[in-house]
């Protein structure tokens, strides 16, 4: 499955633990993520050089490809809402998944769009098991 997998990058990095710990189980379990790298540490300097309208087209692209989308959300990110609202406005299937216990824009946590799913977790383990099930809910 081609999993566009959405995460901050300019909003703060506090959680590219999970970024990473997310994106490695998709790969692992088969998945294509043409975003992998976005949970690597290095992306902050590789993404400053890049010209802007050249990351929204090739996100907007990537997106229209994808056949879910899965959001880590627990970090505020304007381009991560985007991602969201495009996605979904496309009829993908979007995950949007977060710490227990942190504020979720009421954007995220109110919508009762069609496809989407907001879950909390509040551990490395639980956040695998959250996108596992959401992932075998589309099969």
């Amino acid at each position: 499955m081609n999993i566009y997998f959405s995460c901050s990058l300019t909003g703060g990095r506090g959680d590219e633990r999970i970024y990473g710990i997310i994106v490695e189980h998709l790969l692992a379990t088969g998945n294509e993520v043409p975003t992998a790298a976005l949970a690597s540490p290095e992306i902050m300097s590789e993404e400053r050089v890049i010209d802007p309208r050249i990351v929204y087209q090739r996100d907007i692209d990537w997106v229209q490809a994808c056949d879910a989308l899965i959001a880590e959300v627990s970090t505020p990110s304007h381009g991560v809402g985007y991602e969201i609202s495009y996605a979904l406005r496309l009829g993908k299937p979007t995950l949007c998944c977060y710490r227990q216990g942190v504020a979720v824009s009421k954007m995220i946590t109110g919508n009762s769009s069609k496809g989407l799913v907001v879950r909390s977790y509040d551990s490395e383990e639980q956040a695998l098991i959250v996108v596992d099930e959401f992932l075998s809910g589309l099969k």
